[in-house]
C-alpha cells in the first residue's frame, strides 16, 4: 500500500509540472502576442506567466536558469537600483525602475521555450505584429493619420512604440524568409504590411533602424543579395510622395530643427553625466533637471529622456550601468555570432540566432535617436528575440536540472 501511494505521488508531480509549463508557455504567447495591442494585457498575462512559471519551478525543486549574457544585464539592474538610491528623487525613481521585472522575461523564455516550440513562437509574434500593422496603414490611409504631428500609432497609442515593434517584427520576418527552409510563406506575406507601416510613419529612427538590420541579415545570408536594399531605397525616394522624402532626406540635413535639437539633447547630456558620472540624477528624472541643463536654442522646453539609449542610460544611471549595458549587448551579439556560426545551414537554430542578431542592431541603430530600450512594450518584445535562439539550443538536462 505504501509502495503504491509513493508511486502515485511520483507520477502526479511530473503530470503537475506538464501542466504548469503548458500554461506559463500559453500566457508567454498571448504575453508576446498582446505586447502589439495593450501593454497592460500583456503586463497581466506576463504577471501570470511568471507565477506560473514559478510554481513549476517550486514542482520540480530547482532554481532558474538563463544564458551567460544574462549576468552583465543582472549587474545593469543591480546598478540602476544604487541609482535609484541616489536619486534626486528616490522614491519617485524606485517607482519608476519596476520595468527592471521586465529583464525576468530572459529566464522565463529560456526555461520555457524549446526548439519545437520556439518558430511556432515567431510566427504569433509575426501574426500580431501583421495585424497591428495593418491598422497603423489604415490609420494613415482612411484616418488620416499623415502627418508629423498625427502619426500612425496602431493600437498601442504612441507612435514611438508601435514603430519600434513593427521594425523588430520586421526584421524577424525577414530573418525567417531568409535562413529558413520551410514556413517561408507566412512571413513573406506580413513583410508588405509590415514595411508599409514603417514606411508611413514617419519616424527617422525606426526607418534608418530598419535599414541597417535588414543589410546586416542580407549580408549574412549573401553579400550579393545586398544590392537589394538600395534598390528599395531608390524606388522609394522615386515614388513616394513628396512628404516621405523631405522626411527621408532630412536625416541627412543638420539644418533640421529636430536633427538641432537631438544635438542640443546630446550636448545636455553630456553636462549632465559630467556632473554625474558614478549613479546619474536617477531612473526617469531627465525630465526634471532638463531646464537646467538645456541649450538656449534648444527646440524642446522640456523631454522626458535625451532620444539616445547609451547618453540615457549613462546620464540616468551612471557610467558604471553605460559599462554594464555595454558588455550585455556585446556578449549578446558574441554569443548569438556563435551560435549563428555553428548551426546548421538551414533550419531554426540558425534562424532564430539571425533573428536576434539583427534585433540587436536594429535596436543599436535606432537608440542612436530614441530611447527605445526604456520602452516596455519594445523591451519585452526584445528580450524575448534575443533569448530565442539560446532557449532553443539549451539541453534538456541544463533545464530540468534538481537542485
Amino acid at each position: 500500500m505504501t509502495t503504491s501511494h509513493a508511486s502515485a505521488s511520483l507520477d502526479v508531480a511530473p503530470l503537475a509540472a506538464v501542466r504548469v509549463r503548458q500554461a506559463a508557455f500559453a500566457t508567454l504567447a498571448l504575453t508576446l502576442a498582446a505586447v502589439q495591442f495593450s501593454v497592460a494585457i500583456a503586463q497581466i498575462f506576463l504577471t501570470v506567466a511568471l507565477l506560473s512559471w514559478a510554481a513549476l519551478l517550486a514542482i520540480e525543486r530547482r532554481r532558474p536558469s538563463a544564458p551567460a549574457w544574462a549576468l552583465p544585464l543582472l549587474l545593469y539592474a543591480g546598478w540602476t537600483l544604487v541609482s535609484v538610491a541616489f536619486s534626486i528623487s528616490p522614491i519617485d525613481s524606485l517607482l519608476r525602475a519596476k520595468q527592471l521585472v521586465l529583464l525576468l522575461l530572459v529566464p522565463l523564455t529560456y526555461d520555457l521555450v524549446e526548439e519545437d516550440s520556439a518558430v511556432p513562437l515567431t510566427t504569433i509574434i509575426l501574426a500580431a505584429g501583421a495585424a497591428s500593422a495593418i491598422v497603423g496603414v489604415g490609420q494613415y490611409a482612411i484616418l488620416h493619420y499623415d502627418d508629423f504631428g498625427r502619426r500612425p500609432i496602431g493600437t498601442v497609442g504612441f507612435a514611438m512604440t508601435f514603430t519600434g515593434l513593427i521594425m523588430l517584427t520586421l526584421g524577424l520576418a525577414t530573418a525567417r524568409v531568409l535562413f529558413m527552409t520551410e514556413g517561408r510563406m507566412w512571413p513573406s506575406l506580413m513583410l508588405p504590411a509590415l514595411a508599409a507601416a514603417l514606411a508611413v510613419s514617419f519616424l527617422r529612427n525606426a526607418w534608418v533602424g530598419a535599414c541597417i538590420g535588414v543589410a546586416v541579415l542580407l549580408v549574412m545570408r549573401d553579400f550579393r543579395l545586398t544590392a537589394i536594399l538600395p534598390l528599395v531605397v531608390a524606388v522609394f525616394v522615386a515614388l513616394a510622395p513628396e512628404r516621405f522624402t523631405q522626411r527621408f532626406y532630412s536625416i541627412f540635413d543638420l539644418s533640421d530643427v529636430t536633427v538641432r535639437d537631438r544635438i542640443g539633447m546630446m550636448r545636455a547630456g553630456e553636462r549632465i553625466v559630467l556632473d554625474h558620472p558614478i549613479t546619474g540624477v536617477g531612473p526617469e528624472m531627465i525630465g526634471r533637471i532638463y531646464p537646467q541643463y538645456r541649450a538656449p536654442d534648444a527646440l524642446l522646453q522640456i523631454t522626458p529622456h535625451l532620444h539616445n539609449v547609451p547618453l540615457q542610460i549613462a546620464a540616468e544611471r551612471g557610467l558604471p550601468a553605460l559599462a554594464f549595458w555595454i558588455w550585455f549587448i556585446g556578449a549578446v551579439l558574441t554569443a548569438s555570432w556563435t551560435l549563428y556560426r555553428r548551426a546548421p545551414r538551414e533550419g531554426p537554430q540558425r534562424f532564430l540566432a539571425a533573428a536576434a542578431i539583427g534585433s540587436i542592431v536594429s535596436m543599436l541603430a535606432a537608440g542612436m535617436f530614441e530611447h527605445n530600450f526604456g520602452d516596455s512594450e519594445f523591451l519585452m518584445l526584445f528580450l524575448t528575440l534575443i533569448t530565442l535562439p539560446f532557449a532553443a539550443t539549451k539541453t534538456r538536462q541544463t533545464r530540468v536540472s534538481p537542485t
